[in-house]
């Protein structure tokens, strides 16, 4: 796997590549090769409009399969697996990752390309810094009875991806010797034009204009993350739940814009639920190492680290089985597909039409109000069980508005910024309570398990107070936190 970070331009037949020797201590090449591509999709396209991309390549150097995952303008996920025999089955760990797109259909030879790619390679010693690679291209577009285009274009491909300054400096190079960038952002966009997913048409400026392009742009983050999740990387259930979680607080927020989205909710509340699990055990694992590593080493007795580590591991990888199980089952495919089609055909209120500033910053101060309303609530519940319950409201409320205001700061500015960080402090507080306070209650079981098993629980001991301590400290900061806050807020709304 690698992370490919390139810039493309369009050429005509007549380009000549200009001296590049000055940039680099070293410039080997041109090296020539022949690359013979075969692209695949679905019948509709669903990879290519989404900017995924998935091959099987022979010739140069890196001969194999290839699926490509958007991450940023400029900037894709690679992931290899090498070459098969057959041209008509694509590996499974890479169709796996491409369910979230394909949804169960089935996958097929779109296009091909037949590229002569001259390779230049920008090198500091022996060190690989920067690939440029001077591509004419024939392509045929299989779903078209054999419609072939031919053209030229350049592609500088960052290997080090420390020097983002010669990037550019290769793309000023390249632009002023006649390049101009791509219009397309990969050589299979070129051929086959796909559409983007379609995203319903709402008034220049409307409060529906404004929704729906953030409900987009968190589908997207959702889909992004599917394939990373699969391959259990790193925060990537993190990020996908985060996802899950803003599409279902905006769905809430703005329920007088967009309607009628009551299942959608409770299918994200579910998927958010799953991803969750593994997630907190994945953070309550990394915290209680933190917390024995800070111990003096004789204050650690007893075969704790295995149960607060290699214990909880087993449990989180047990909750990843359980992810990959949701992530696999047809309830999943159809809340992608509910998705898509809220975004090209919702049902909207009587919001929507308006114009966003008016009726967007109406909706950001009723969430803050929210968590006002959720306070004085808690205020007047005596019972220390009942006032945990309710200050937990509290948090669930404050992250809503939080949410809330990033997803209008786009169209609202900074105030909602400003609000956006406030309501986070109030959850930030509010979480490192109940983080504590959940984290003794674990404790504590281990802690019996421990015993039952005759060992010493004297670090289980230890580490409680820690935990009582840091969620008492929280407590004790939250109403100094909780007064600057509003101040704050009621200058901002």
């Amino acid at each position: 796997m690698g992370i490919e970070i390139e810039d493309k331009f369009d050429v005509p037949r007549d380009y000549a590549l200009p001296d590049l020797t000055d940039l680099a201590t070293d410039v080997a090449g041109p090296k020539s090769h022949r690359l013979v591509a075969l692209y695949y999709d679905t019948p509709d396209l669903r990879l290519a409009a989404r900017g995924v991309t998935l091959r099987r390549r022979r010739g140069g150097d890196d001969a194999g399969w290839h699926l490509k995952l958007p991450k940023a303008k400029g900037v894709r996920q690679e992931i290899a697996v090498p070459l098969t025999r057959s041209t008509t089955l694509v590996p499974p760990e890479l169709a796996e990752l491409v369910r979230a797109y394909t949804r169960g259909a089935e996958l097929e030879v779109v296009a091909e390309l037949d590229t002569r790619r001259s390779v230049t390679v920008l090198r500091d010693g022996g060190a690989r810094l920067l690939e440029v690679a001077d591509d004419d291209v024939k392509a045929t577009d299989r779903r078209e009875g054999g419609r072939v285009l031919r053209w030229r274009e350049v592609e500088a491909e960052l290997i080090d991806e420390s020097r983002r300054a010669l990037l550019a400096k290769v793309g000023k190079r390249l632009r002023k010797a006649g390049a101009k960038p791509s219009g397309s952002a990969s050589k299979l966009a070129k051929v086959l034009r796909p559409a983007p997913p379609p995203l319903a048409a709402c008034d220049p400026g409307s409060a529906g204009e404004a929704v729906l392009a953030y409900l987009a742009s968190q589908v997207d983050a959702l889909l992004s993350q599917d394939p990373r999740v699969r391959r259990a990387e790193e925060d990537a259930v993190h990020q996908m739940r985060v996802a899950s979680r803003r599409l279902r607080s905006a769905l809430k927020a703005f329920r007088t814009v967009v309607t009628g989205t009551e299942q959608l909710q409770d299918e994200l509340r579910r998927l958010g639920t799953v991803l969750g699990e593994a997630r907190d055990l994945e953070v309550m694992r990394a915290r209680f190492a933190e917390r024995l590593a800070g111990l003096p080493p004789e204050l650690v007795v007893g075969p704790i680290e295995d149960r607060l580590g290699a214990d909880l591991l087993a449990r989180e990888r047990d909750a990843y089985e359980r992810i990959k199980d949701a992530l696999s089952d047809e309830r999943y495919y159809t809340l992608l597909n509910d998705l898509d089609a809220l975004l090209a055909g919702p049902s909207l209120g009587k919001a929507a039409p308006k114009p966003a500033k008016e009726r967007l910053a109406a909706i950001a101060a009723d969430n803050w109000n929210r968590v006002t309303k959720a306070y004085d609530r808690a205020q007047a519940v005596e019972d220390p069980g009942r006032h945990e319950t309710a200050m937990h409201d509290v948090r669930k409320a404050a992250k809503r508005a939080r949410y809330t205001a990033e997803a209008l700061q786009p169209t609202l500015g900074k105030d909602m910024a400003k609000l956006a960080r406030r309501a986070e402090e109030i959850q930030e507080v509010l979480g490192a309570h109940q983080d504590g306070v959940v984290a003794q209650d674990t404790l504590t079981k281990e802690a019996d398990s421990a015993r039952r098993a005759g060992e010493d629980t004297f670090t289980y001991g230890l580490l409680v107070g820690i935990e009582r301590d840091l969620a008492a400290r929280a407590h004790a900061d939250f109403p100094g936190v909780w007064a600057e806050t509003v101040k704050a807020v009621e200058k901002l709304l």
